[in-house]
C-alpha cells in the first residue's frame, strides 16, 4: 500500500501501482472528469502514470495555471499531428508553450499560408473528437534515433543525438498512430483538449536560432480552457491592434521612428512633444512637492567610473562606447591607440552618486532625494526594438534617495503613496506589487543581500500593500519592488520600481557624517514611477486609444466655423481660450461643418467649439465633445471657464478645488 497526502492535509491509502487518476476518482467523479494532470511531490505528472511510493498529490484541472500550460502543450502536439496528416512531406522540430499560446516549427519545402489555417484547424478538431489516448513510452536513445530516421524525421533524430546523453532513456508520447519526442506530461487523451484554440500567424525561424542553419516555418496558435476565454483573448488582440501606438502616432501626427537616426530613436513631432511636456511638467510638480532636488548630469562618463560601479562587467555589450581624444584641429580624425574610453550612460545612478559626493554630507541632510529626467542609451538588439515601447535612446523619470537605514521604511511608504497617486491620476487603479529577490548573478555578499531583502520586505509590509515574492528576479545590486499596472484591455505593464542598494554607495565611495561623527555609507534607493518616458507615453497612447483626456491632449479645443462670416468671432473665441491657458486651433476652411467635425473627431480632439452667425450674435459657442453626438450651447465666458478647468492636470485641479 502507498500513502497519498492531499492538499487539505488528509492522508489516504491506495494499492501499489495506483495513479493520480485513481486518487481523483476516489475523491469524486466530478473531479475525475475535470482532472487533466497531477502534481506529485510538486512535479507535474501524467494522470495515468503510476505513483512510485508515498507522495503528496494535487489534482490539476483546466482552471489551474499548470492546466492551461498543459492545454497549450497538447494543442502544439495536436497541431503537429494535424499538419503531418494533411501534409505528409512535413518534418516536425520543436513546439513549445509561450505566453498566451504555443508554436511549432515545421520543415517543409512548400510554404504554408494563412489560407491553410482553416483546413488545419478542422483536422485538429477531428483529432480531438477521435479522443486518442495519449500514451507515455520510454525508449532507448539508439532505438529512438533509428525510429525517427526511418520515418524521415531527421530533425528529431538530431535533437535526440545532441541533447540526450549516451545510455539515457527518453520519453515519447503517442496519440493514435502519431508520436513525438517529449518530456511530458500530457492530457490523458486528445479528447480532453478543449476546442478553444486558433491558429494566429506564420513566421520564419532558423533551426536552433542560428542564421547559418535552415529556415523553418513557425506556426503560432493560441489555446484556452474554454471558448469564452478564447473570445476574450481575441477581443484583446483586436483592441490592441486598434490601439497600436505606432499606427495612432501616424494618424495623430505624434512621432516617427528611425529615419536618419539610429534604429530605436524617436523623432517627436510638435503634437507628440506637447503630450511629453505635459507629463514631464506634471511629474516635476509632484516631485517638487515631495522634496526632490532635480539635477542634470553628463551623457558621457569615463569607462573607469562604469568599471568601479560594476556596470562595465555586466552591461558593457549594451553600452555605446566612444574614444576620448583631442582632435588635432587639422581635420585628422584618426584615433590614438591609447585613447581612453567613454560610455554614453545607460543609466543615471553612478552620476547621482557623484552629485551626492560633492561637498560634505551630514546625517541631517538625509534623506536626500535627487531626481533627473535623464536621457540614457542602451544598445538593445535590433529584434527587441518595438515602437517606443522599447528603444535605444530613452528618458527616465529617475531618482535616487540617499538615506539612513532607519529611514528605509518611511521613504518606501512615501514613495508608494506618491506612485499610487500618480497612477490614479493617469487612470491606472489596478496595480500589483512584486518583491523581487536576489538573482544568480549579483554584486554584494549574501550577508548584504540578507539585510537588504529583510529591510525591503519590512518596508513593503509597513505600507499595507499586498505583494508577491518573485525569487531570483532582483536587480544586480539589490532586491526591488516592481509595480505592475493593468490597462484598459487587461494587459499588464511593469513601469514603477524601487530598488534597495547597499552595494553601489560602497563601490563608489559615498559617505556621510553620522551623529556620532563617524563616516557611514548611505542606503541608496533607486526609484522610478513612469520608468521610460517613451514607453509610458506609448502605454498612454494605447490606454486612451489616442483620445487623451483634455489635460494631456495636444490640441484641447478646435474652434470651427459654420460660415465664413463667423471667422472673426472664431478667432476671438480662440484667443480667449488661449488666454485661459488652453491649446487651441481654428478651422475657418470653406468646408461644411459636418465635414470639419468628422475630421477633427478622427484626430480625437476632446472638444470642438462650433460658431456661426447666431453664436456670434449671442456671444455663445456650441460644444461637441469627442465620442458624443450631443451639442452643448454655452456662453463664451461660461464655456471658457468650464473648459479651462477641465483642461487642468489632476494635481492642479485638486489645488484649484
Amino acid at each position: 500500500m502507498i500513502q497519498v497526502t492531499l492538499p487539505d492535509g488528509s492522508v489516504r491509502e491506495y494499492a501499489d501501482g495506483a495513479s493520480p487518476m485513481d486518487v481523483a476518482q476516489s475523491i469524486s467523479n466530478s473531479l475525475a472528469k475535470k482532472a487533466i494532470a497531477a502534481k506529485v511531490d510538486g512535479e507535474l505528472r501524467d494522470l495515468t502514470r503510476p505513483l512510485e511510493g508515498d507522495a503528496e498529490v494535487a489534482i490539476v484541472t483546466a482552471k489551474d495555471p499548470e492546466g492551461l500550460e498543459l492545454i497549450r502543450h497538447d494543442a502544439a502536439h495536436v497541431l503537429a499531428q494535424a499538419v503531418q496528416a494533411l501534409y505528409p512531406d512535413t518534418q516536425v522540430t520543436i513546439g513549445p508553450v509561450i505566453d498566451d499560446g504555443f508554436y511549432y516549427d515545421f520543415a517543409r519545402e512548400v510554404p504554408f499560408s494563412a489560407d491553410d489555417f482553416e483546413k488545419i484547424e478542422k483536422k485538429m478538431r477531428e483529432i480531438v473528437d477521435a479522443d486518442y489516448p495519449i500514451i507515455r513510452e520510454v525508449w532507448d536513445k539508439d532505438q529512438a534515433i533509428k525510429t525517427f530516421k526511418e520515418i524521415g524525421e531527421e530533425y528529431k533524430a538530431q535533437i535526440i543525438d545532441d541533447i540526450i546523453p549516451p545510455g539515457e532513456a527518453i520519453t515519447v508520447y503517442r496519440q493514435g498512430d502519431w508520436f513525438d519526442l517529449c518530456r511530458g506530461p500530457h492530457l490523458p487523451s486528445t479528447g480532453k483538449l478543449p476546442k478553444a484554440f486558433k491558429l494566429m500567424k506564420l513566421a520564419g525561424a532558423y533551426w536552433r536560432g542560428d542564421s547559418k542553419n535552415e529556415m523553418l516555418q513557425r506556426m503560432y496558435g493560441t489555446a484556452w480552457a474554454n471558448e469564452k476565454d478564447l473570445k476574450a483573448h481575441l477581443h484583446r488582440i483586436e483592441e490592441a491592434e486598434k490601439r497600436d501606438h505606432r499606427k495612432l502616432a501616424t494618424q495623430l501626427d505624434l512621432f516617427h521612428l528611425d529615419g536618419e537616426a539610429a534604429a530605436g530613436s524617436v523623432f517627436w513631432h510638435p503634437k507628440g512633444y506637447k503630450v511629453w511636456l505635459e507629463v514631464e511638467a506634471y511629474i516635476r510638480r509632484r516631485l517638487d512637492a515631495e522634496g526632490y532636488n532635480e539635477v542634470k548630469t553628463p551623457q558621457l562618463m569615463d569607462s573607469a567610473q562604469w568599471e568601479k560601479s560594476g556596470h562595465w562587467g555586466k552591461f558593457r555589450e549594451n553600452m555605446f562606447v566612444v574614444p576620448d581624444f583631442v582632435p588635432d584641429g587639422e581635420g585628422d580624425v584618426s584615433i590614438p591607440a591609447d585613447s581612453k574610453l567613454m560610455a554614453i550612460k545607460p543609466m543615471n545612478c553612478p552620476a547621482h552618486v557623484e552629485v551626492f559626493k560633492s561637498g560634505q554630507k551630514s546625517y541631517r541632510d538625509l534623506p536626500l532625494r535627487i531626481a533627473e529626467f535623464g536621457c540614457c542609451h542602451r544598445n538593445e538588439p535590433h529584434g527587441a526594438l518595438h515602437g517606443i515601447m522599447r528603444v535605444r535612446q530613452f528618458t527616465q523619470d529617475d531618482a535616487h534617495i540617499f538615506c539612513r537605514e532607519d529611514q528605509i521604511i518611511s521613504e518606501t511608504e512615501k514613495f508608494c503613496a506618491l506612485l499610487q497617486s500618480v497612477y490614479d491620476d493617469f487612470g491606472f487603479t489596478d496595480v500589483a506589487v512584486k518583491l523581487s529577490t536576489r538573482p544568480e548573478l549579483r554584486a554584494g555578499s549574501d550577508e548584504v543581500w540578507d539585510r537588504a531583502e529583510h529591510d525591503l520586505e519590512e518596508a513593503i509590509k509597513a505600507t499595507g500593500l499586498p505583494y508577491e515574492i518573485m525569487p531570483g528576479e532582483g536587480a544586480f545590486y539589490g532586491p526591488k519592488l516592481e509595480f505592475q499596472l493593468t490597462d484598459a484591455i487587461g494587459r499588464v505593464w511593469q513601469c514603477g520600481t524601487l530598488q534597495l542598494d547597499f552595494v553601489l554607495p560602497e563601490r563608489l565611495g559615498a559617505e556621510y557624517t553620522a551623529e556620532s561623527g563617524a563616516k557611514e555609507r548611505p542606503v541608496m534607493l533607486h526609484r522610478a514611477i513612469l520608468g521610460s518616458m517613451e514607453r509610458f507615453l506609448g502605454i498612454l497612447i494605447e490606454e486612451f486609444a489616442g483620445a487623451f483626456p483634455s489635460w494631456l491632449a495636444p490640441v484641447q479645443v478646435v474652434v470651427a466655423t459654420i460660415t465664413s462670416s463667423a471667422d472673426d468671432y472664431a478667432n476671438e473665441v480662440a484667443e480667449t481660450l488661449r488666454a485661459a491657458g488652453l491649446r487651441v486651433e481654428v478651422d475657418t476652411r470653406n468646408e461644411k461643418i459636418n465635414y470639419k467635425v468628422r475630421e477633427h473627431s478622427v484626430q480625437k480632439v476632446p472638444v470642438i467649439a462650433v460658431v456661426g452667425e447666431r453664436e456670434e450674435t449671442e456671444r455663445k459657442m456650441a460644444l461637441r465633445r469627442f465620442g458624443s453626438k450631443a451639442q452643448e450651447i454655452v456662453s463664451l465666458d461660461e464655456g471658457v471657464a468650464m473648459l479651462a478647468h477641465e483642461a487642468l492636470a489632476p494635481d492642479l485641479k485638486r489645488a484649484a478645488g
